[in-house]
């Protein structure tokens, strides 16, 4: 009795999805108030009265109207946002998405036991693997504790997408397959793909019902590497992942016309656990200098890497490891935490395996054997092309600022968040004389199926602010002073647009309603604010917190002209990860990632010494 009792208080991963409350739609007057708030550091008089105008036109008219039908649509849908952002930000981008779209980055191991050093890649991947796979098995069982803000669970929607999930290629637009089931739904894919030199391997983890052990791991690994490093180079199937998405649908139908035997093996890959990738190369990495192993997990041999699947686990020769992720299934918190979990098991156990070395009798990785021809390996070699091409116009700097971190923000009761975010604002602001439209995530899994909302965090009061750190004239009280009221207005921000009072996402319903119903599209989303603003996706800065922990990822810039910027915030320190294109020669990645650096310390100095 008392054992059943205990069962049914443990809390399970998946529990409060039916009671969380659905997406609201926040109030048109509310959102339109929002958004003139927010392109307003980007205008002068007479460009913000003409906005103002549109705006209110759009209020008065045809934006009621629109807002009638988003609330009839919401009626339906306890998140009515989910399949039109879905779509609409990753489906049907038809760019190549494993460079544009999914975002990577290194495991921090390194700053603890395992530092970089060759000849040790098979047995920590088998290590790391096996850390995954109970990490796996845990989702399976529903034990992986729920995300909670407070007491409010968090939508754990996204977990389940983590393994066995895989985007599949469209002609006009993808669709997601995932596969995975819990242990009360039934059965799920037990096998993991492996890619090496161009092969594609598979092996089973399960053997007599339970998880086979790093040693066994160890030994299949070693099989396939032995394989692969003896014998030539396959065709590299996997680049074509890379490839523009309706090239890739076209390759894919023409490769499964070729052999029936083509679609299983496909299924094979698409059902795995997860990729598991043994790259051939040896990315310098540091605690301090993360930049070439962030490169080189954003950028790696296409080859080696299945572009589609929701986890592609990367492991170096030097036995550096890292991820790639297809961003569609989820956001980057679900794979922080996986991420954490097997980081925090390969420090507990110093690196190292501590059971039992016993291999027992299991069959070796099968190899996956494409029917090819001409036609499709002269589409790999293009794609291949295409791929290194954009590859080396990348530019990532992936650097630890280590004077101070969370704990003296804090102290000084500043947001480390908000602290980071003004310090980027005003680094932009020194290097270009101008402000930066900026991007920041904003969760909004309070609600079900919740992901994310655009924040706006080039605020007037971040502007002023800047512009007083310029102005020579202004004191340091004033300046801090400025700063203070900056910090006020992105925490309430913050606050307001994770409980469903953002403005972006409902615009977006908004124009997306008048595309359904075959409307003209309103003025507003035309008037040039809202895309200097960063409207329609034109944000030069597109950031994201990765959380307090030692995970590090990044994304690619979301314009030509523009910077991805992605940080992590921990106790002594805060490392950033900054990328941009090399063709554009306005950006430098480093350049501002430095000035970030030098405006902390200016941060920090302003309120040790303004109010002396």
């Amino acid at each position: 009795m008392e054992n059943q009792l205990a069962k049914s208080t443990e809390e399970r991963t998946f529990q409060y999805q039916d009671s969380l409350p659905s997406l609201p739609v926040p109030s048109l007057e509310e959102s339109l108030k929002k958004y003139l708030e927010s392109v307003k550091p980007f205008a002068n008089k007479e460009e913000y009265k003409r906005t103002k105008e549109t705006v209110q036109k759009f209020q008065d008219d045809i934006g009621r109207k629109l807002h009638q039908k988003l609330l009839e649509r919401a009626k339906g849908k306890r998140n009515w946002l989910e399949e039109w952002w879905l779509n609409c930000a990753y489906l049907d981008v038809r760019l190549p998405s494993q460079l544009n779209v999914n975002f990577a980055g290194p495991a921090a191991h390194i700053e603890h036991y395992w530092p970089p050093k060759e000849g040790t890649q098979l047995e920590r991947g088998s290590i790391s693997l096996w850390h995954n796979f109970n990490y796996w098995q845990l989702l399976r069982k529903e034990k992986v504790p729920v995300d909670k803000s407070g007491n409010s669970p968090l939508d754990m929607n996204q977990f389940r997408m983590l393994f066995s999930t895989c985007r599949i290629p469209g002609i006009t637009r993808d669709s997601i397959t995932s596969y995975f089931r819990t242990e009360s739904e039934g059965h799920s894919p037990t096998h993991i793909a492996v890619l090496c030199r161009g092969r594609v391997f598979v092996f089973d983890v399960i053997h007599e019902g339970c998880l086979i052990t790093p040693p066994e791991i160890y030994r299949q690994l070693t099989y396939i590497h032995k394989k692969c490093h003896s014998e030539p180079d396959g065709p590299g199937i996997a680049a074509l992942t890379s490839e523009e998405r309706t090239q890739w649908a076209k390759a894919r139908e023409y490769l499964i016309s070729l052999d029936p035997e083509n679609l299983t093996i496909l299924e094979k890959i698409q059902s795995s656990l997860l990729v598991y990738t043994i790259e051939d190369s040896s990315p310098h990495v540091t605690p301090e200098d993360y930049s070439q192993a962030t490169t080189m997990t954003l950028i790696g041999d296409p080859a080696v890497r299945w572009g589609d699947k929701s986890y592609n686990l990367i492991s170096f020769s030097n036995g550096v490891f890292g991820c790639s992720c297809d961003h569609a299934p989820f956001d980057a918190m679900a794979m922080v935490n996986i991420s954490h979990y097997v980081d925090e098991k390969v420090f507990e156990n110093e690196g190292r395996w501590k059971g039992s070395e016993k291999v027992r009798d299991i069959s070796l990785p099968e190899e996956l054997v494409f029917t090819v021809d001409d036609k499709i390996l002269n589409d790999i070699n293009q794609a291949k092309a295409r791929y290194l091409k954009q590859a080396s116009d990348l530019q990532v700097v992936a650097y630890a600022f280590t004077p101070f971190g969370k704990k003296l923000t804090k102290k000084k009761m500043l947001h480390p968040d908000t602290f980071i975010q003004l310090g980027l604002q005003l680094a932009y602001y020194r290097l270009y004389g101008r402000p930066g439209s900026c991007y920041e995530t904003a969760t909004t899994r309070y609600f079900y199926h919740g992901r994310t909302e655009t924040m706006r965090t080039c605020t007037v009061e971040a502007l002023g602010w800047c512009q007083s750190m310029q102005d020579p004239s202004t004191g340091l009280l004033e300046r801090q002073q400025k700063m203070l009221q900056a910090f006020a207005k992105h925490n309430k921000m913050m606050k307001d647009f994770s409980a469903g009072k953002g403005f972006d996402r409902h615009l977006l319903g908004l124009l997306l309603i008048a595309k359904e119903e075959g409307l003209p599209v309103p003025e507003l989303f035309t008037d040039p604010l809202f895309s200097k603003s960063g409207g329609g996706g034109n944000f030069v800065l597109s950031t994201s917190l990765i959380g307090y922990l030692r995970t590090l990822g990044v994304v690619v810039p979301m314009v030509h002209n523009g910077y991805g910027f992605f940080y992590q915030i921990r106790d002594d320190r805060f490392v950033v990860a900054c990328s941009a294109w090399k063709s554009c020669p306005e950006t430098d990645a480093e350049k501002l990632v430095l000035l970030v650096f030098q405006a902390f310390n200016d941060m920090m100095q302003l309120m040790n010494t303004a109010h002396l």
